[in-house]
C-alpha cells in the first residue's frame, strides 16, 4: 500500500499475531537532511536487552547496534558510519529510535528495528524511509539552460554594443532614397 507519507512504521510483536499498522504524518526528507527513525519499546523490564537497526538488502545488514554497555558497531554497515546515534539512555526509557544524519538518496529503505535478549527477538517494527533529491534532475538541466541562455544573450548585447556603429552608421545602408 503506497502511503502518500515518506515513512511508514509497521510494529510486529514478537509471539503475536497481532499486527498494528500505524501511517506516520507525510514529512519531505532531502539529501544531507537529518531524521529520527522512531522505535518504543519498553526495555527497562529486561535485564540485558540488545537493540538492532538493520536493513535486509544490505550486507551486512546492521545499521546501528545499541546494548547497555553502549553502541556495538563492529558489524556495523560501513555507508552508515559516523553518520548513525541512539540516546545513550535508550535501553533505560524505552526510546530507542535511530537518528540518521547526512541522508543520502541510497538510505531510501525499509528500516527494521529488532529488540533482543538472550538470542530471543522481544519486538520488532519497520520503518520505510524515502529520500528525495533537494534539486531533481530536470529542475537541474533547466537551470543549465537558463544560465547559458543569460550567457548567449548578455555576450549577443557585448558585440552588439561594441559594433554598433557599423549598424548606425551610412555605409552601412542599402536602401538610398532620392
Amino acid at each position: 500500500d503506497a502511503a502518500p507519507a515518506s515513512q511508514r512504521i509497521r510494529r510486529r510483536p514478537a509471539l503475536s499475531s497481532l499486527c498494528l499498522s500505524q501511517h506516520a504524518s507525510a514529512v519531505e526528507l532531502y539529501e544531507g537532511d537529518s531524521f529520527i527513525l522512531p522505535c518504543e519499546f519498553p526495555t527497562f523490564r529486561f535485564q540485558d536487552p540488545t537493540v538492532v537497526w538493520s536493513r535486509s538488502d544490505l550486507s551486512p545488514p546492521t545499521v546501528h547496534q545499541h546494548q547497555r554497555q553502549g553502541d556495538e558497531l563492529k558489524d556495523q554497515n560501513q555507508r552508515y558510519s559516523g553518520r548513525t546515534s541512539m540516546k545513550t539512555d535508550a535501553l533505560e526509557t524505552g526510546d530507542l529510535s535511530l537518528n540518521l544524519t547526512n541522508l543520502q538518496l541510497s538510505d531510501s529503505a525499509t528500516y527494521t528495528c529488532s529488540v533482543r535478549e538472550f538470542g530471543r527477538e522481544l519486538s520488532q517494527s519497520d520503518v520505510q524511509l524515502q529520500v528525495k533529491e533537494r534539486f531533481p534532475s530536470w529542475a537541474k538541466a533547466l537551470l543549465v539552460l537558463l544560465v547559458l541562455l543569460v550567457l548567449v544573450l548578455f555576450f549577443s548585447g557585448i558585440l552588439l554594443f561594441h559594433f554598433r556603429q557599423y549598424f548606425t552608421s551610412g555605409e552601412c545602408l542599402l536602401l538610398h532614397y532620392p
